[in-house]
């Protein structure tokens, strides 16, 4: 019996302005953000309620385009570290053939970008590369519905000092 191959998915553009200067980096859209073509679109996410919670805004009660305007308002940017792979389902462990994203490209859409926060370990492997580029970096704990060895609570104060830290 032959075992299907996942199709190639395709993962979004970075959320991201001149003015940027905290880059938040996930590994890759779960099927939820891929079929709503948002980022955290996953309800179980945590993500949007914690920068709900961070920048005092209540994101979650918005359109996807007035969430992103929200965080580049705040100096903030969004994207993953991975710009297509296969998988079947929505773990990182599943993740395979992953093509990384051209972080080279952040010189010129973010230049103020001064830091970079790695949204689970997956996407903290990529930690190192970007420490060596002189960005000061930190991986925080996943906000994906996958992640439950952490209360969300615990969570949010990982989250919003890393973000009161660097923005």
């Amino acid at each position: 019996m032959t075992r299907s191959v996942p199709a190639r998915l395709q993962g979004f553009a970075p959320v991201i302005a001149a003015t940027s200067r905290l880059l938040v980096l996930g590994s890759f859209p779960s099927e939820a953000s891929l079929a709503a073509g948002n980022y955290y679109a996953h309800p179980r996410n945590q993500f949007w309620p914690i920068l709900s919670a961070v920048l005092g805004q209540p994101l979650t009660d918005w359109p996807f385009e007035r969430r992103y305007e929200a965080v580049l308002a705040a100096g903030l940017a969004i994207w993953d570290v991975y710009d297509a792979c296969q998988r079947q389902g929505s773990l990182d462990s599943q993740i395979r053939d992953a093509a990384a994203n051209d972080f080279e490209v952040l010189a010129s859409l973010g230049p103020q970008l001064q830091a970079v926060l790695f949204n689970g370990r997956a996407a903290g492997r990529y930690e190192p590369q970007f420490r060596a580029r002189g960005y000061q970096t930190r991986v925080l704990p996943s906000t994906s519905p996958a992640f439950a060895g952490m209360p969300a609570s615990r969570k949010l104060e990982c989250w919003r000092e890393a973000i009161e830290t660097f923005r």
